[in-house]
């Protein structure tokens, strides 16, 4: 498969997924707790997951497949395809405006494509070749800025206020200009590869939550890094200053 030929599928599989979520929304979907009551799960996950799943059965057989809501094909090709069916589900049930579809390849364990679509804003992401485009427009290269001249983009819980890496991730905010929390890293990673956030901090991030944002972020000249620093692994993007800076501070706390 070319890459041009994996682009083209995964725009088609995120579009299909949050179409198909937004249809289910709109007639009524009732959402289930997985860990906590912020952490939930409906039916137009597993429904949207279910149809990404079936779609690469078809078109990419023998693509091994990692979906958050359970879907699981060992690669016979070296080819990974991760899938996040709704990224921020919360936001999806109560009728907040950030969330959206991600899916990422991997081949070799090389990332290689990214793409992220989202209803509000209409935009559909996608990184290829080691370029970004949104709605099939390169974007331009994220401007390098410092630390503290722009947003830093995260997320927090109830469960993060009670977690000892609360005192070094207030710190990291505390250096940057403002913080912005939308509940879906999808959405805030594709932010930051449109040059609207500096920076995106996270702990201990799922596959799925990370590689197609990372995508956007590197396609758009932006940097990416895992710290490891007081017990966790701190998953970070954006301008390669301030993520150069990010780092120094986490590893500087931890030393």
């Amino acid at each position: 498969m070319t890459p041009h030929q994996d682009r083209d599928l995964a725009v088609a599989l995120v579009s299909r997924a949050a179409a198909l979520a937004a249809e289910m929304r709109a007639s009524g979907t009732r959402a289930e707790q997985k860990t906590s009551a912020a952490d939930l799960v409906t039916a137009a996950d597993r429904a949207a997951e279910d149809l990404v799943h079936g779609l690469l059965a078809e078109q990419r057989p023998g693509d091994g497949v990692t979906g958050e809501e359970g879907a699981h094909d060992d690669p016979a090709n070296g080819r990974r395809w991760t899938v996040d069916p709704i990224d921020g589900t919360y936001n999806y049930v109560v009728g907040l405006p950030s969330w959206c579809s991600a899916v990422s390849l991997e081949v070799d364990g090389e990332l290689v494509l990214g793409a992220v679509r989202r209803l509000l804003p209409d935009e559909t992401w996608v990184a290829s070749a080691g370029v970004t485009m949104c709605d099939g427009v390169p974007v331009p290269a994220i401007p390098d800025v410092p630390l503290g001249s722009g947003a830093v983009a995260t997320f927090l819980n109830a469960s993060h206020l009670r977690e000892r890496a609360t005192a070094p991730l207030f710190a990291l905010l505390g250096a940057a200009a403002t913080i912005r929390i939308s509940g879906s890293g999808s959405c805030d990673l594709a932010d930051v590869a449109a040059g609207r956030t500096a920076l995106w901090v996270q702990t201990d991030c799922a596959d799925w939550d990370w590689l197609p944002g990372r995508a956007l972020v590197e396609g758009a000249g932006g940097a990416a890094e895992v710290v490891r620093a007081h017990g966790h692994d701190w998953h970070l993007a954006g301008a390669p200053t301030a993520v150069r800076e990010a780092a120094a501070l986490l590893r500087a706390g931890s030393a």
